[in-house]
């Protein structure tokens, strides 16, 4: 078997304006959508992300352990940016932070079951051979 997306819900009220973000601040771009989700990659990703709508109201107390995860040399400052972004839009979001180099977006009212984190490309330089 061979990774292909993973997968995320997002509150139905809110589905178009995740995505939205995504695309227009993350430069994804839509592969597939249908009435429920939408597939999404980033140019250069090797990986897909699915979004789908979710009616449920239930956020996971630890949900800020299950991520949608991004590189960064300024992690925090281009988190607020899309915490600006949303708020600009209606979305209240906040930014937190793990530790000094990890940090992450929480939009509590559309992720219903991750966050969006950032972190320095240090804490990915894993010696892997491909």
């Amino acid at each position: 078997m061979r990774f292909n997306h993973v997968a995320q819900r997002v509150a139905a009220q809110h589905f178009d304006l995740v995505a939205e973000m995504l695309i227009t601040q993350l430069r994804f771009q839509e592969l597939r959508r249908t009435e429920r989700a939408i597939w999404l990659r980033q140019p250069g990703a090797n990986i897909d992300l699915q979004l789908s709508r979710s009616p449920t109201t239930h956020r996971d107390a630890d949900k800020i352990r299950s991520q949608v995860s991004f590189l960064s040399d300024t992690p925090r400052a281009e988190l607020e940016a899309l915490a600006a972004w949303a708020a600009a839009r209606g979305l209240a979001a906040s930014v937190g932070s793990y530790s000094e180099r990890e940090f992450y977006l929480d939009a509590p009212d559309a992720f219903v079951d991750f966050v969006i984190e950032a972190m320095l490309p240090e804490l990915a330089d894993y010696p892997v051979q491909a």
